[in-house]
């Protein structure tokens, strides 16, 4: 039950893009077609299983003054093996993800796992958590990727679905439009959440960093505005 778990939780309960709020940078801008999302997210699963294993595996031996930088090279190479093989057998995809695929090196998703999980727990959770992440992001931008092609262009996977009739909604395979949907779509999650927890009969849970009162920006104006007003009176 516990391997199980382990697994699962990226695909809901610790969802990457709609629960954690990770990775946003590819998400928003590699997602205008399917097929970008699938190829950055088998990409990233790679990686994370790959660093996730070797991390913990070597979790005693790497001294802990220098663990980020030690991290950093396990995840460079696990990157560089993805990016060679892709220019190799899948150029055009290659092409088209661009400098996104180097930048896995410096993917938060990454990172966040290494430190939070891998250097605490044993090669097979580590594997089990890296695998689970990875397939909760790859689903979350092929989702968000399939969407906009959708309405952005009338096909999916690039096929055509929309018929000869529909005049394709161009917004939203452009930046603002890829903000849009993402928002929409961690809004949707929310309310489906607090629906699951009233149905259950539990007070729904969100994660301390979705609570804007832990926002340091927003302690700070919002707490400078109360005290101004509070001199005031």
């Amino acid at each position: 039950m516990g391997a199980m778990k382990e697994f699962t939780k990226g695909l809901w309960a610790e969802n990457p893009i709609f629960r954690i709020v990770l990775g946003m940078c590819p998400t928003l801008a590699i997602t205008t077609c399917a097929n970008n999302g699938i190829g950055m997210g088998l990409a990233a699963t790679f990686v994370l299983v790959g660093s996730n294993v070797m991390i913990s595996a070597l979790r005693n031996f790497i001294p802990k003054k220098i663990r980020i930088p030690g991290y950093i090279v396990i995840i460079a190479t696990f990157v560089t093996v993805v990016d060679l093989v892709m220019n190799a057998y899948f150029h055009t995809l290659h092409k088209a993800l661009g400098i996104f695929i180097p930048l896995i090196v410096v993917n938060c998703i990454i990172m966040g796992r290494a430190e939070a999980y891998a250097q605490k727990n044993g090669v097979f959770y580590s594997m089990l958590d890296g695998l689970g992440m990875g397939l909760g992001f790859t689903i979350s931008i092929v989702l968000i990727g399939s969407i906009r092609e959708i309405l952005g262009s009338g096909t999916i996977f690039g096929a055509h679905v929309m018929g000869q009739a529909y005049v394709p909604f161009l917004l939203i395979i452009l930046p603002p439009g890829a903000f849009i949907l993402l928002g929409t779509m961690l809004g949707g999650m929310n309310r489906l959440e607090i629906y699951m927890a009233k149905r259950a009969g539990r007070t729904p849970a969100f994660r301390k960093e979705h609570d804007c009162a832990s926002c340091m920006i927003f302690r700070g104006w919002f707490g400078e505005r109360a005290d101004e007003a509070a001199e005031r009176r």
